[in-house]
Formats: structure tokens, sequence, C-alpha cells
């Protein structure tokens, strides 16, 4: 009985390439369902998904157009904004530097921005780069985000700090930051002679062959093949229910102009790429590419730095989530019983969700172009299901023993 046991967990183990890809795709298959149906539903005009495992693209999936006119597909190349999954790149690149001793992340961030005060006295002093990019500042939440959509310029903005009192010591509670993640911009440029901008080109985008990834509203329209914005117009009863008894929404949405606000925050929301560029980030921070993104770099970024007990509360997340923590531009999810290394992005007229399992070596990302809280429904039951699909696949050799010395 051992024997056969054991057979049956080999097989497990050491399922066939054929059998997994057959598996992958009925999933996919079933999966890129689920999502046309939601973005019907929710009458998005464009999105983009991609599924990536053990160095490979397994899914990438198109949807809809680039506005409500329908000028265009949406296809593999069509350029997104990011928005604060802008920060993953962000703290990747002023990690990268610490590592290389061109800056140190205990540096004081008033030693690249002098003119940054804050109304308590020395406490500006003590909020060093590590603070800013775990965002445990010290920080009210989202500190003069406002600012942005009234036009204020950088050097206003900072200019206003000296009324803020900090609500606690840095390191000490958690409070999300836009404004403060931008100053990690003259922090970068301050250790070498690049700009921002051509720094992520040379040290990330190049290298990974991200041919559609840019900084910054000029590149944005630059690009023929963009995903318009779309905002809310109206949200109205069609008088007809769903199988639960829910009245049926129908959503209005209205085609805009791209905002400049957020891009005067590069690297807290200023990155534009497709979903193939977002496909070869996540192989790269999935390990595969260490020349890249080396073991100890990733380990620095992914590492928990300050809780967030709010995002155990996250509407579609909740079921799943036991804890969740913020690293270096990464949010740390234990999710059934594992950990995602993810981040979201919301900015005007677009929704961004990306994340990866370092153990179950899959990644997913998925791109809009509206202001839909449904992306936070299909990347939740992404990983809902995934983990039941990938899950028996990769098991440690550890675990392995384990598993057949209790047979």
């Amino acid at each position: 009985m051992k024997n056969t046991h054991i057979n049956c967990l080999l097989f497990i183990l050491f399922i066939s390439p054929q059998v997994l890809a057959n598996n992958l795709q009925q999933f996919n298959q079933e999966f890129s369902l689920t999502v046309a149906k939601q973005l019907t539903k929710n009458s998005i005009p464009g999105g983009a998904y991609v599924i990536v495992k053990n160095n490979n693209i397994i899914a990438l999936e198109t949807f809809g157009h680039t506005d409500k006119a329908k000028s265009l597909p949406i296809n593999d190349n069509t350029v997104f904004r990011l928005a604060s999954v802008s920060k993953t790149f962000a703290a990747t690149v002023t990690t990268m530097l610490a590592e290389e001793q061109q800056l140190n992340l205990s540096d004081p961030i008033t030693k690249y921005v002098p003119q940054f005060s804050l109304a308590q006295k020395g406490a500006a002093e003590k909020i060093q780069l590590k603070h800013i990019l775990s965002h445990s500042s010290g920080l009210m939440p989202n500190a003069y985000d406002n600012l942005l959509h009234e036009n204020w310029s950088m050097n206003k903005i900072i200019g206003r700090f000296d009324r803020v009192t900090p609500i606690c010591e840095p390191a000490k509670c958690y409070g999300y930051q836009n404004i403060a993640y931008g100053l990690l911009e003259p922090a970068i440029e301050a250790s070498q002679s690049k700009s921002y901008s051509t720094l992520l080109q040379d040290r990330v985008f190049s290298p990974l062959n991200m041919v559609n990834a840019s900084v910054g509203i000029d590149n944005y329209l630059q690009e023929t093949n963009t995903a318009k914005p779309h905002i809310l117009r109206k949200r109205i009863n069609t008088g007809k229910k769903d199988s639960k008894g829910k009245q049926i929404k129908k959503y209005l949405w209205r085609t805009v102009k791209v905002s400049p606000d957020y891009y005067k925050v590069a690297p807290a929301a200023g990155v534009n790429a497709s979903i193939t560029d977002l496909a070869k980030w996540l192989i790269a921070n999935l390990g595969h590419n260490p020349q890249i993104l080396s073991p100890k770099l990733l380990s620095e970024l992914t590492t928990p730095r300050i809780r967030t007990k709010k995002d155990i509360r996250r509407k579609f997340w909740r079921e799943h989530l036991t804890d969740a923590h913020y690293g270096y531009g990464w949010r740390i999810y234990q999710f059934d019983g594992f950990p995602i290394i993810y981040h979201s992005g919301w900015v005007a007229g677009f929704r961004a969700d990306i994340g990866y399992s370092p153990d179950l070596d899959i990644g997913f990302a998925i791109l809009i172009n509206a202001e839909s809280n449904t992306i936070n429904k299909i990347s939740s039951q992404f990983w809902s299901q995934a983990k039941d699909v990938f899950g028996p696949i990769k098991l440690t050799a550890q675990k392995t023993e384990k598993l057949i010395d209790k047979i």
C-alpha cells in the first residue's frame, strides 16, 4: 500500500509537461471568459492580462479597444499608465544604487531635498530614504496629493510641508504617500549623473527588453498605440436583476485626456508600459534575470518593513488575506497560506494590478483603461484559483521527503 501511495505522489510531483500544458490551457480558457464577462458587465473599453511561469509567458489576452470610439483594438504592445505600480520600479533602482553604495538608504531625505521641512522641529531630518520606500515616514496618508490636481509645482508643494506635524515617529506606522515617494527622484539624480527616466531606461527597461516602457507624459503622448483614459460619467439601473436578486447596473464611461497630475511624481506614478513589458518585469522579479535583478536585491525589496492592517479588509481580497505588509515598493500579502508580492495602481482613467508568487513561480498582471474596481475582483479571483492549479506542481525536495516519510 505504501508503494501505491508513493507512486501516486510521484505522479503529482512529476506531472508530465503535456498534462501540465493542458491544465494551463484549460485554466486560461475559463479565466479569459471570466475576465471578458467582467469587463463587458462593467462596460470597460479595453484591457489586457498576462500570466507568466518558469521564465515564460503562458497566457496573454487582450480585450476591447483603446477608447469608446473603438479607434484601435488593444494589443500586446498597447501602452497604459501604470499609476502606483511605478513604485516597484522606483524602489528597485533606489535599492540598486544603495547596493552599489551610490547612496545610503539610511540617508535623511533632507540630504537631497534640503528645503523639505515639517512643523515639528527636527522631524524632517528623521525621515530616511528607507522610510520613504516603505511608506513608514510618519506622515499622514497621501499628504498633499490634492495639490497635484491644482496645478501646483513640486517645489511649491514641498514648501507646504512645513505646516505638517507627523502622526508618528518614522518606522512606527504606515501612511501611503505619493508626494513623498516623488522625493526619491532628486535623491536618485544626486547619486549619479543620469536623470531618473534615463536611469530606468538604462538599468531596467533596456536590459529587460521592455520596448514600450517609458517615464512621463511626453513619452505617453508621443506613442500612437496608447490606451485612452476613461472616467465614470454615470451609473444607471437597467431595471433587471441578476441571479442573486441584485440590480444590474449599466456603466457609462467618458474618454478623457491623459492627466499630467501624477506624472509630477514620477517615482510614484510616472511609468507607462504595455502588458508585454509587465510580463518581462514579472519574470525578472521571479528571479529569472539574476544578472539584472539579483537574488539579494529581490530579497531586500520584498522583506516586510511595516504592517498594513487596512489591506486585510480589502474588498474581494479579505476572505483570503491573513496578513499584509509593505516592503520597498511592493506589498507582501499572505494569501491563503502563501505569500504574494503585489502592487496596484489607480490614476485618472486607468487601473493596474501586478503580483507574483515566488513559491508557485507564477506572476499575473492586468491593465484596464477605466477606473473600475472590478480589477480587484479579477486579481483576487486569479490568485484564489491559481493556487489550486499551480500549487501541487512545485514542491521542494524537503517537502517531498516529508510527504514520503508520512506515507
